[in-house]
Parts: C-alpha cells; sequence; structure tokens
C-alpha cells in the first residue's frame, strides 16, 4: 500500500510521460498540443486549428531547432518527446474545461518553456556554418542548457510531408541529434581524462618529464604527434597545452588499466548519461587484457573510445563547477494556456565527478591551452577561457574531426558561466576549426 501511494504521487507522471508509453497520443482526441517556448518566450514549436479543427504542428524557427525541439509526427524527437506528456495535459480553468467537454471542443494543451537561449542558438547555428558536426552549451552551476546545434539538419515543418526521403538518407543520418548522439573517437580532447588519471596514480606528477622527438615507437606501435611537431623537453603541463601525443602515448603506458576504466567510468563513460533527452552511452574498452598500441591509442583519445559532444560538454562543466555536475535539463517549467505556472524544474546536483583540487588543478592546464597553446583564438578575450582541442583522425584519406570542449567565465562573476563542446566533421584541427567557432559562441554569450 506504502508503494502505491509512493507510486501515485511521485512516479506514475513519469510513467505516463515515457516516450515508450504509446497511451499518450490517446491524449490528443481531446488536446490541442501546447506550445513549446525559449527562454524568452519566443514559440518554438505550436499546433493552429483551422475552421474545420484540422490541426498542423509548426516551428517558426525551422531548422534553427530542428533536433532540440525535434518534431511530433512518425514518431517523436527532442523536446517534443521529452515533454509529450505536459503538452498534451490542460491545465486549463477547469470550467473553461468543462464546457469545452460539453460542446465536444478540445481543450488546450500546457505550454513547455525551455531553457534555449534564441540568440545563443543561432549564435552556435552560424558559427557551425556548413560544417557537419554539433554544438552544446550549458550553464554549469545550473544545468541549463542554453543552445545545442546538430547539422546536417532539416525542416521539421517538412516532415510529416518529406517523412520517407528524410528518414530514409542514410548517407548524412540527418535525424540523427549529433550533440546527444553522435559517437566520436574524441582525439586530444581525452587527454582532459588520461591527465587526471596520471595526477590520481602519481602525486609527484609536477616532476614529470619528457623528451619529445616526434614520434614513440614502443612494441612495434607508433605514434606521431600531429604534423610530426617536435616538442622537446616537456613536464604534464607542457604536454597538455602543446598536446603532445608522444608524452601521453607515454603516460598511458605508465597507468594501471583497472584504475584508469574504474575512473572512466566515474566520469560517465560506458553508462547512461544524464538529462531530459535521448543520448548514446559513451564507450572506454581498455582493460587488463589491452595490449601495447591500444593503450596508446586510448591514452590520446583515439582508438575504441567513442564519445559524443554532450559528454564532453557535462565533463567540461563538471570541471568549472569545482567537480560538481549538474544535472542536465532542457525543460525550464510548464504553464497553462494563460501563462500560469503548472510545474517548475530546478536545478540539481548529479553527482560530484572530481574533487575540488583536481578540478582546480585541470582548469589551470586548460587555462594554459588558451594562454600559449593550441586553443591561442580565445586569447585576450573580455571574458576568461578555459578549454582543450582536439584533432581526431578518422584514416589517412580524410580530414580529422576538430574538437574543442571548455568552458569561460567573467573575472568579477565568482562562478562559470558557460561550458561548451564543439565537433566539427572532417574539418581539420580543433585550434583553427574548433576553437573559433567556441569563440563565436562565447562572444555571442557575452554581447547579451
Amino acid at each position: 500500500m506504502g508503494y502505491f501511494a509512493y507510486f501515485e504521487t511521485v512516479k506514475s507522471e513519469d510513467f505516463i510521460n515515457s516516450p515508450y508509453n504509446a497511451r499518450q497520443d490517446s491524449f490528443s482526441s481531446s488536446t490541442v498540443r501546447g506550445k513549446i517556448m525559449g527562454s524568452g518566450g519566443e514559440i518554438l514549436a505550436e499546433s493552429n486549428v483551422d475552421a474545420e479543427g484540422k490541426e498542423t504542428r509548426t516551428y517558426p524557427y525551422r531548422n534553427l531547432f530542428a533536433h532540440v525541439v525535434g518534431y511530433s509526427t512518425h514518431g517523436k524527437l527532442g523536446v517534443e518527446s521529452a515533454a509529450n506528456f505536459n503538452l498534451l495535459r490542460s491545465n486549463s480553468f477547469f470550467l473553461e474545461r468543462i464546457v469545452n467537454e460539453i460542446r465536444g471542443e478540445k481543450n488546450k494543451g500546457d505550454d513547455v518553456v525551455t531553457t534555449l537561449n534564441v540568440s545563443l542558438q543561432q549564435a552556435a547555428y552560424d558559427a557551425l556554418g556548413e560544417h557537419d558536426g554539433a554544438v552544446v552549451v550549458m550553464e554549469p552551476s545550473t544545468g541549463r542548457i542554453l543552445a545545442m546545434v546538430s547539422k546536417p539538419d532539416f525542416d521539421p515543418n517538412e516532415v510529416a510531408a518529406n517523412w520517407e526521403a528524410i528518414s530514409g538518407d542514410s548517407e548524412s543520418s540527418v535525424l540523427v541529434n549529433r550533440a546527444t548522439q553522435g559517437q566520436y573517437p574524441p582525439g586530444s580532447t581525452f587527454k582532459i581524462l588520461t591527465t587526471l588519471e596520471y595526477m590520481n596514480e602519481n602525486s609527484n606528477y609536477n616532476e614529470y618529464s619528457f623528451q619529445c622527438n616526434g614520434k614513440l615507437n614502443v612494441d612495434n606501435s607508433e605514434i606521431h604527434c600531429f604534423g610530426g611537431e617536435v616538442h622537446g623537453s616537456e613536464d604534464l603541463k607542457a604536454s597538455f597545452k602543446n598536446s603532445c601525443n608522444t608524452s601521453f602515448s607515454n603516460i598511458g603506458l605508465s597507468l594501471d588499466k583497472a584504475a584508469f576504466r574504474k575512473f572512466c567510468k566515474k566520469m560517465l563513460f560506458n553508462q547512461k548519461l544524464p538529462g531530459d533527452l535521448d543520448t548514446k552511452k559513451s564507450s572506454f574498452s581498455l582493460d587488463a587484457s589491452s595490449g601495447t598500441g591500444e593503450t596508446m591509442q586510448t591514452a590520446i583519445g583515439q582508438g575504441k573510445t567513442l564519445v559524443s559532444p554532450y559528454h564532453m560538454m557535462l565533463i567540461s562543466a563538471a570541471i568549472a563547477n569545482d567537480g560538481v555536475l549538474m544535472t542536465p535539463y532542457v525543460i525550464d517549467h510548464t504553464q497553462n494556456k494563460d501563462g500560469t505556472l503548472v510545474k517548475q524544474f530546478e536545478a540539481a546536483e548529479y553527482g560530484k565527478l572530481l574533487s575540488k583540487e583536481q578540478a582546480q588543478t585541470i582548469r589551470e592546464y586548460m587555462q594554459e591551452v588558451v594562454e600559449s597553446g593550441t586553443a591561442s583564438a580565445l586569447k585576450g578575450q573580455s571574458y576568461t577561457a578555459y578549454g582543450k582541442t582536439g584533432s581526431a583522425e578518422i584514416n589517412s584519406k580524410r580530414d580529422s574531426h576538430a574538437w574543442f570542449t571548455g568552458f569561460a567565465t567573467k573575472a568579477d562573476s565568482g562562478k562559470p558561466d558557460i561550458a561548451i563542446a564543439v565537433i566539427a566533421e572532417e574539418a581539420g584541427t580543433g585550434g583553427k576549426i574548433a576553437a573559433p567557432i567556441a569563440k563565436q559562441v562565447f562572444d555571442a554569450y557575452y554581447a547579451q
């Protein structure tokens, strides 16, 4: 009896609101689907009803919010899926609902107000430009998702009419939200985790020293620094800011594989990621049976390791927030058609991924990447940027994926303002492509 009461008062809505619950759509027979709105009240999706009662779902911003807002025909995607129950539930004035039922008319569903910032979404969309890939932005201190862009994109207004063409486009996988479901080798952004694990295992990490000659060969497995660059004598911080592949391969060979795997699990690999939207698990496969070559590749973010931009952004957000990851959320509140608050979603702590001291140390390393390393495109701004670039190699015939992950803050704010992850597919290096994309987003954020 106690569990039944708990289920009715606490858990029942979670089950009703599950995207796997086919009964949700039965609510559409009596309710007109509510609006989805931006954080400033902008209409991102709404249902228009003609004189004959036919409903048409429209998306005023067209491609701009295609993946994160989603669509509600031929299945559902994005917020349309995550908030389906809320959009089909009416909390209009009860007398109005009774009158509508007597007349055989539909009630208007509740509106969902998101955390999405329209101007920041536009800046991220424009910054990614013609590149396929993704940009995802979050407020580290709260978990509010501010922007989420994935390309190639589509016009959700045309999904119903062009479903076969859109869904059948297997070459571009246009319906995949690359921000949350894309699976990419992380490249040198993964050196954040390799560095942290080395620090975990070596209290004297400040004494680390390596002589980079541009390549490292161990047991017939050879690693080259990007572009054949020779970095010379480096300590750990210099290895990090220079993104030295040979040094990190050397570090990887020194690590306890079981401890490394355990740490990466703590950092959310091989498990469901938190948040409102559908996500794919990132994969980390290094274990005791892994050979020299795989170990060296894994340490530099290559090999079998795969990660989503969303996941890399969560790691940066936790680092920015003294090691604490706030639960990401994209639905701020729901309200009835008259604007009366129905439910407010509050910021909540997901968990402590790092100690405050670990977070502070890796922040210093990430700042050095901006000040004198591979992310110098972000140097000298009105804000302070921290980050790590990556150039994830695919094969010798194609350009690498360009990565950047990091965050920014104003010196007088006292807290991190914005965390980001960027990937531009087959675009080149993270320093030349992804870091400037992040800069455009940071610039737009601080110009508001």
